[in-house]
């Protein structure tokens, strides 16, 4: 049986990696296959790519050929990495896949959505998220926990991370549109709430949604 394929999106502070490193943590408990992935990123060429990116030196290049180089990145990623897993029988979890392209790129407001959609079918060849867990919150709140995440470690923040106020609301506003638009495989979670709240939220949503995911006593697995 193939592996599922469910994506994590959302805007900075989310804690969509903390929610995966959870989600991963019950398959395991049910000895389930499944890795964990991110995007930009995922495999060795794309992660090279994705410093390019993130670390501000494709900027002056210009949107479109940013979004280029997250389509070029995507390619490698899912040859190398997701389509292998899958065609396994492995699950994936992957923060950030596709929407994000859409959500931040459009947020940029500079590129055409049909530019966007025509970069995102090369890319993808048919591949679609078996599930999409869209991780909102005020873009205020999860800019303040990305500071002090950033804080904690010492780091600044990344090319995305640096952009003002406006621009991390009209992002907010395109995942909730991303949502409103496939509603049948994006589930809209309150990243406000604590993580253990937010932890039981996604796990309620993807047994109902996915109910053959996890056969006999595996349906009852808890992790604390």
């Amino acid at each position: 049986m193939a592996g599922r394929f469910i994506t994590f999106e959302g805007g900075e502070g989310a804690g969509k990696s903390t929610q995966i490193a959870r989600l991963r943590r019950r398959f395991e408990a049910s000895s389930q296959p499944v890795i964990a992935t991110r995007e930009p990123g995922g495999s060795p060429e794309a992660e090279k790519i994705r410093s390019f990116i993130l670390s501000g030196k494709a900027k002056h290049l210009g949107p479109f050929a940013e979004a280029l180089l997250f389509t070029a990145a995507r390619i490698d990623h899912i040859d190398k990495t997701i389509a292998p897993a899958i065609e396994s029988g492995t699950h994936v979890l992957c923060d950030r896949f596709s929407d994000s392209m859409k959500a931040y790129q459009g947020a940029l407001g500079s590129i055409d959505r049909d530019v966007l959609d025509s970069l995102e079918r090369i890319a993808l060849r048919g591949l679609r998220p078996d599930m999409t867990f869209i991780l909102d919150l005020p873009a205020e709140v999860g800019l303040s926990r990305a500071g002090e995440r950033q804080a904690s470690k010492g780091e600044g923040g990344d090319r995305f991370e640096q952009e003002d106020i406006s621009f991390h609301r009209t992002l907010r506003d395109a995942f909730l549109a991303i949502a409103q638009a496939a509603p049948e495989r994006c589930v809209v979670i309150d990243a406000t709430q604590p993580p253990d709240e937010v932890e039981a939220a996604i796990w309620a949503a993807l047994r109902e949604r996915i109910p053959d995911l996890l056969g006999g006593e595996a349906r009852h697995v808890d992790v604390a």
